[in-house]
């Protein structure tokens, strides 16, 4: 498995695998929403608020984790929500999602991250270092719909601190409809 950020010329592909992922795993409506919001990441957000990572066999694209910035207007640390993720329904309960995480954490941390912060299943995101984290904690764009999927993890060698100020996240998740 290899491990990739190219992803310009080939992102039919990524937003298949997310469409086809979630499809499987929440049915046609959700696999919709969720390959419609990845089309919006991937085209329609500026370059240093994205970061996108796949795993690759082959030549294939087996996973996917993209990662968008999320700024607090009291806060300069550098903040990223990583999601959504995916892993190819034939290839899911082989490690692949756990290393690709690992990997893009530490992309995440080299590229200057300050905090990485997820919206998902506590109990596989917590196999990566996440843990739970309260809206006052860190306040989320919107009000969360599963406040316990509210994650996320000090990059730095410090302790994670609250987020201060309101949040706001890139234009594919402006969207209550995704918290």
């Amino acid at each position: 498995m290899d491990f990739s950020q190219a992803f310009e010329g080939r992102e039919e592909a990524v937003i298949e695998l997310f469409t086809a992922t979630f499809t499987a795993s929440g049915g046609a409506e959700e696999g919709r929403l969720i390959g419609d919001l990845v089309r919006h990441q991937l085209t329609g957000t500026a370059a240093p608020d994205l970061q996108v990572f796949l795993a690759e066999s082959g030549g294939t694209i087996i996973a996917g984790a993209i990662s968008t910035r999320l700024t607090y207007d009291r806060d300069d640390r550098a903040v990223f929500v990583l999601g959504p993720v995916a892993v190819a329904t034939e290839r899911q309960g082989e490690g692949i999602g756990r290393a690709l995480l690992t990997h893009a954490l530490k992309a995440l941390r080299h590229a200057g991250v300050d905090i990485a912060v997820t919206y998902g299943d506590p109990a596989y995101y917590s196999r990566v270092g996440f843990q739970p984290i309260s809206e006052a904690f860190a306040p989320a764009p919107f009000r969360l719909q599963h406040p316990e999927g509210w994650l996320g993890q000090s990059l730095t060698e410090a302790e994670m601190t609250p987020l201060r100020g309101s949040p706001r996240c890139v234009e594919a998740f402006d969207d209550p409809v995704f918290w």
